[in-house]
């Protein structure tokens, strides 16, 4: 299997507000840059999308090093989501799910034993070239919805 290093993010101006998500992908000699956005979203869900489009871009099988900066996507896939889901996606304080559409899409990408992944936490805004890069990324995606959103004017 080939082995990807996968960096993801999300940026959002004003929570909720234009927010973007950002990916960049390494393999070997191999690098993609991904990105795109939305109008009317919020951190979290940029933050989940990243990581979303970054698996669906690969095209078979991989070992994947997934980093992130976002403590509640990281979390919610490897510590939250067996109980989210033993319970029907209700929280331990009995609320439902937010982003359960979001997350039923990483769920299944995630469950589905196509990739063997590997969850990895940094630090954001700290210096590290691969968050920066998806950080840039992600910035991209929010500067292309308030692109778009401009022209509509």
């Amino acid at each position: 299997m080939a082995h990807v290093v996968m960096y993801t993010d999300g940026a959002c101006k004003g929570n909720p507000g234009p927010g973007g998500w950002g990916v960049w992908l390494t393999s070997g000699a191999h690098e993609r840059d991904l990105f795109g956005g939305e109008a009317d979203t919020t951190n979290n869900r940029m933050e989940l999308m990243a990581v979303i489009r970054g698996l669906e871009a690969l095209t078979r099988p991989c070992t994947v090093e997934i980093y992130l900066d976002s403590t509640y996507v990281r979390k919610g896939i490897t510590e939250w989501i067996t109980q989210w889901k033993a319970k029907g996606w209700v929280t331990s304080g009995r609320k439902p799910v937010k982003n359960v559409d979001l997350w039923k899409e990483l769920d299944a990408l995630v469950t589905d034993g196509i990739h063997d992944i590997t969850w990895h936490w940094v630090k954001g805004h700290s210096g590290d070239p691969g968050n920066d890069r998806a950080d840039r990324n992600a910035n991209k995606g929010v500067e292309q919805v308030l692109a778009a959103e401009k022209l509509l004017e």
